[in-house]
């Protein structure tokens, strides 16, 4: 049978104990948060009846996620990366902001450090065999449609077996493959050119999928470009775009899709004279607007633990 301890003293005071919270030494706004998370734990084993069991059951859980090293898979795939964006967008419309390129989840697999070409970069440094030819293109420009010049279009997607560069487990990738960096110039445009990527699903036997499948949900993503976009006069992007056609655009474990963020796909020739693998390449034109600082202050820098190597 269900007790109820929750609002007792003796609990009131051990979460307080706890948190060290009001204790006038320690962080006080990491004692805040520490007394509001587990308070709301303490409840909820209150309110849902959580067993002994199932609380153990669930530190292990966190045993393993920490093992595998897929908290940050996991924040995406339970919609806590998609909830960060959809507060900053409320928060975008509070202060009267509009018209930028839609933000949508980083995603964990960001490796700073790649290098820095002029408007054009070419980032298949690995040949692969079953992904056809891509160019990317666009302009940057502000909320007055005017271009950006020295802005940087950081680029980063998976290849044909769904793998990244740096997260690769077959080993096949080499640095920075598919990975890259543009600096615009003053008509704002930048262009990677790069191979057509695939959609990828979570590690089949790792702690994110482990609760997925709990869960009776699937883990697979649909195909997708990844971007960071920053300027010295305007707010960072963070967006990526999906590729269109793919199956799984509204079914994404990770709920990045926005209406805004699927590009038309066309055919086009002449890739080899460009250097591409084959004369026919597919073209994704895809244009962003970045927004004004806030305040002088740019509110979209987000401090996460992100990878890093020297190109």
């Amino acid at each position: 049978m269900s007790v109820s301890v929750f609002q007792t003293k003796e609990v009131q005071d051990l979460l307080k104990a706890a948190s060290n919270l009001d204790a006038g030494n320690g962080n006080a706004r990491f004692q805040q948060i520490v007394h509001r998370l587990l308070g709301d734990l303490f409840k909820a084993i209150d309110d849902l009846d959580i067993t002994p069991d199932e609380v153990w059951a669930g530190v292990n859980y966190l045993n393993k996620l920490g093992q595998d090293g897929e908290a940050a898979l996991l924040a995406a795939g339970l919609g806590l990366e998609k909830y960060l964006d959809i507060r900053m967008d409320a928060e975008d419309k509070a202060v009267g902001l509009d018209g930028g390129t839609p933000r949508t989840i980083e995603g964990p697999l960001y490796v700073a450090g790649a290098p820095v070409r002029d408007s054009v970069s070419r980032i298949d440094v690995n040949p692969d065999p079953d992904a056809g030819p891509l160019i990317i293109h666009g302009t940057v420009t502000g909320v007055d449609g005017k271009p950006v010049a020295d802005a940087i279009v950081e680029c980063w997607h998976a290849n044909s077996k769904g793998f990244y560069s740096h997260f690769d487990p077959t080993g096949a990738q080499t640095e920075f493959n598919l990975r890259g960096a543009v600096k615009t110039g003053a008509d704002g445009r930048y262009e990677f050119r790069t191979l057509m990527p695939v959609g990828y699903g979570c590690p089949p036997h790792g702690a994110t999928q482990q609760l997925l499948n709990v869960l009776g949900r699937h883990g697979n993503r649909p195909a997708h470009v990844h971007f960071f976009v920053t300027s010295d006069n305007a707010r960072k992007l963070t967006t990526q775009f999906n590729i269109e056609g793919d199956p799984l655009i509204w079914d994404d474990f990770a709920y990045a899709t926005r209406e805004e963020l699927i590009p038309h796909v066309v055919e086009k020739t002449g890739g080899t004279a460009l250097g591409l693998k084959a004369d026919t390449y597919k073209d994704i034109e895809f244009n962003f607007t970045l927004t004004p600082l806030v305040q002088g202050k740019d509110n979209q820098i987000v401090q996460r633990l992100r990878a890093s190597a020297a190109a």
